[in-house]
């Protein structure tokens, strides 16, 4: 059998969220010992250029020469395989496919098998930064595998769901959780029983929910994991 491959982080987008990525990935994996763990290898930078500001408005830095100088680093420290628990930034995955010289398993994708896996039904719920939905990567992988894509309303867009991602970068998880909270109220009112947490901060702030809320919702950062826990074992028996 082939020896366990080295994963890559392009991390650092931030710093919570590939910290989570990271515990999420460790209780993803099979393992007794801790040599059966998968090899990893973190680039967590977060000082890469926003990705909001060139999405939404078109102006700033652009974070894509950031990320590639990323991959490259973690290339040359021996990765063979990029995970990116930034959702955002897979708005540049095309991009940063071409500059890579190995895999990188993308996040949306991931889902759409988390989805099937679960039996989710055809609506589906997607909570998502303003950037990402203008992007639109994340809606054109859920409606490619079959599902039609719901979204909140501006209004919650403005007063819960981007209040609820500020809080998380501020390590305040509590208001978090509350504010997410009405945000998924809403949309289940809708008559949507599955939702995506299609931000890298939600599932941070959503550790904390009561089980029967946490029974609608698809973890984007553990279904990531879950990828790269198969990608490994697809390594290994290789």
């Amino acid at each position: 059998m082939t020896p366990p491959g080295r994963l890559g982080v392009l991390g650092g987008m931030g710093p919570l969220a590939t910290a989570d990525f990271l515990r999420k990935l460790v209780a993803a994996t099979p393992a007794e010992r801790d040599p059966e763990h998968i090899p990893v290898i973190v680039y967590s930078i977060p000082q890469i250029p926003d990705r909001v500001d060139p999405i939404l408005r078109g102006r700033g830095d652009s974070p894509l020469p950031a990320m590639i100088e990323g991959i490259r680093t973690l290339e040359t420290a021996g990765a063979q395989c990029i995970a990116i628990p930034c959702i955002t930034a897979h708005h540049w995955y095309d991009d940063l496919v071409r500059a890579a010289n190995v895999p990188v398993i993308h996040i949306a994708q991931a889902t759409c098998t988390a989805l099937k896996q679960r039996g989710a039904g055809a609506d589906v719920g997607l909570l998502a930064t303003a950037a990402t939905l203008r992007s639109g990567f994340f809606r054109t992988h859920l409606q490619a595998s079959g599902y039609q894509v719901v979204v909140p309303a501006q209004q919650d867009m403005a007063q819960l769901l981007l209040p609820a991602i500020a809080c998380v970068k501020r390590n305040e998880l509590t208001p978090a959780l509350e504010l997410l909270t009405r945000a998924i109220d809403h949309l289940l009112a809708r008559e949507v029983d599955t939702i995506v947490l299609a931000c890298s901060e939600l599932p941070v702030a959503f550790e904390r929910a009561p089980p029967d809320l946490a029974a609608h919702c698809v973890d984007t950062l553990a279904a990531l994991a879950r990828a790269c826990v198969s990608w490994s074992h697809q390594h290994r028996s290789t």
